[in-house]
């Protein structure tokens, strides 16, 4: 049994330390597989893009040509805001979503860091993202293109983390700028070990680096680990020196402690994801629950943390595909942490918190938990990369909050994206039946409302669908393995986009279903399948919901009794 310490739901905390860092949108999730760490080889990285300004669609790019002296225009991808011209390669891959022709995936998570170090002139974070993916076959080279260009465009956005990964290796790399004025960027990147796994959650999460170990080498403004398994800007240390975020020993040197110290939210908010991730697959990791918490941090008035959590753990187990959608799922269930329990939850365990992270009473802050799984994800995906299979590595993509998403299989070797997913069918403010995001997002506001009761019947869909597309991988490898690669490309989009249509119909008729069942609070009777009428043909009485009993008794003093 886990032995937990008694935590409290709410955690207050002075604000004159809860709010030393920016207001930066605490979003977004990833977790890293190595392929020795996965059941069937392939390497994962997961993705949560979580945002209330985001629209779920699938990103689509086709392979092309460019003229020499091309230009290609740069726009900031969170506001759409122009940036830089900067010179285009002769031959771009194809991109669909976060995941290129090659299998080569790259994810994010911001953290804000310094503030002195933002700046708005140069590319941003998501632009060289899909810069990286037309461009690169591989993680590494897509290391060196990320980091070549903020050295000579610089950097338009805040601190953040990549998960870079291709079907042999994947890579977590923290990265932040120099501020205005100053062109190009502090980072270091690390391979995580193949028989491992990894996660960041809006938190830098690189400590120490091999700096003093024997046969490093310098190349340009880069420095190579002597096994390759480390890459890091030449003067990582040297700039927070400058700057005065570190005086101490090389040997002692921590990214996240110059770059992104702590502060309660960090922990809290962030390392807590990557807890829960590292606790469902790993041995021995309650003991960081005070780390990951910020208990520690509370207790001593910011002045640590405690122990930190490994940047990779060995899983005690090789993880599925289903693990992968799971983790993506996490809502905290069997921790102290559960966002579905508590009295804010209200009497049908839901999770929509209101106000933001938190709220502040008396001036003191309060905060909520944080999970993986939230309603404000626009879009999410678990990548897998598959290495040499003919049909190529799958992208998986759910849109709307993953814990009542379906992960639908798009192949990276597609030539074009399912109506339902399409950029422009629909938007934040724009209704559209055929898209894929209205559909789920109605659905899961509607189970929000009484979640413990129609959440789970959301899951029962979800896993028929999912259990479905798993069952017919090998067929489709099979079925692509006898093609020329025209047909094969042809064929792999036509299957994905009749998967992302019926997936599309099965939750418009889902959202009827669960409103008829559910209407005016109560729950309509069912048998064998069907809502159950009388013997004349008309709708019998519902059963009628009452609260849970838990909840009754937190109002029982303030309703009327005989």
């Amino acid at each position: 049994m886990t032995n937990y310490k008694l935590v409290m739901k709410k955690i207050l905390f002075p604000l004159i330390l809860l709010f030393t860092a920016a207001t930066y949108s605490l979003a977004c999730t990833n977790f890293l597989v190595g392929k020795d760490a996965s059941e069937d080889g392939s390497t994962y990285i997961s993705y949560a893009a979580d945002s209330y300004s985001l629209y779920g669609f699938l990103r689509y790019q086709a392979a092309a040509d460019h003229p020499a002296g091309a230009q290609r225009a740069v726009r900031d991808w969170d506001t759409g805001r122009p940036l830089d011209s900067i010179a285009e390669v002769r031959h771009t891959y194809s991109v669909v979503g976060n995941m290129n022709e090659h299998q080569l995936t790259i994810g994010e998570t911001t953290w804000g860091g310094r503030e002195e170090l933002w700046d708005s002139v140069g590319i941003d974070y998501g632009s060289l993202i899909y810069i990286a993916l037309e461009r690169c076959r591989t993680a590494r080279k897509a290391i060196e293109c990320i980091t070549d260009l903020v050295a000579q465009y610089g950097y338009a956005s805040e601190g953040e983390t990549f998960s870079i990964g291709d079907p042999d290796e994947v890579w977590i790399m923290d990265l932040i700028g120099k501020g205005p004025g100053r062109k190009g960027a502090v980072w270091v990147a690390a391979r995580v070990p193949d028989d491992c796994i990894c996660a960041h959650a809006n938190q830098a999460r690189i400590t120490t680096l091999p700096v003093q170990a024997k046969g490093n080498k310098r190349h340009g403004n880069k420095v190579y680990s002597k096994d390759g398994n480390w890459i890091w800007s030449r003067d990582v240390i040297s700039f927070a020196r400058e700057k005065g975020y570190f005086s101490g020993k090389d040997a002692d040197f921590s990214f996240q402690a110059a770059y992104a110290p702590f502060d309660f939210s960090g922990l809290y908010v962030c390392e807590a994801r990557v807890w829960s991730f590292f606790r469902r697959h790993a041995d021995d990791m309650d003991r960081y629950f005070d780390y990951a918490t910020g208990t520690t941090f509370r207790q001593t008035h910011g002045q640590t943390a405690g122990e930190p959590m490994p940047l990779f753990v060995k899983p005690n187990h090789k993880l599925s595909l289903h693990d992968m959608r799971q983790a993506m799922r996490d809502e905290y269930q069997g921790t102290p942490l559960d966002i579905t329990c508590g009295t804010d939850a209200g009497p049908w365990n839901s999770k929509l918190r209101y106000g933001g992270l938190g709220f502040k009473l008396d001036s003191v802050q309060y905060w909520y938990e944080r999970p993986t799984a939230t309603q404000q994800t626009g879009w999410s995906f678990v990548s897998q990369m598959r290495g040499m299979n003919p049909a190529g590595g799958i992208f998986w993509f759910g849109v709307d909050d993953a814990a009542n998403t379906v992960y639908m299989p798009i192949y990276c070797r597609m030539d074009s994206v399912p109506e339902c997913l399409s950029e422009g069918n629909g938007d934040l403010y724009t209704y559209s039946p055929t898209s894929a995001w209205w559909a789920f997002n109605m659905v899961a506001n509607w189970a929000y409302t009484k979640y413990s009761r129609i959440h789970p019947e959301i899951v029962r869909e979800q896993q028929v669908w999912e259990e479905r597309f798993d069952s017919q991988i090998e067929g489709v490898d099979r079925h692509v393995s006898e093609m020329n690669d025209k047909d094969a490309r042809a064929f792999l989009t036509n299957y994905s986009c009749a998967q992302a249509r019926l997936v599309l119909n099965a939750w418009k008729e889902l959202d009827i279903y669960l409103r008829v069942k559910y209407i005016d609070g109560q729950e309509r009777k069912e048998q064998d399948g069907r809502f159950v009428r009388n013997a004349w043909g008309e709708p019998v009485g519902p059963n009628r919901l009452a609260f849970p009993e838990p909840y009754l008794r937190t109002i029982q003093n303030e309703i009327t009794h005989e």
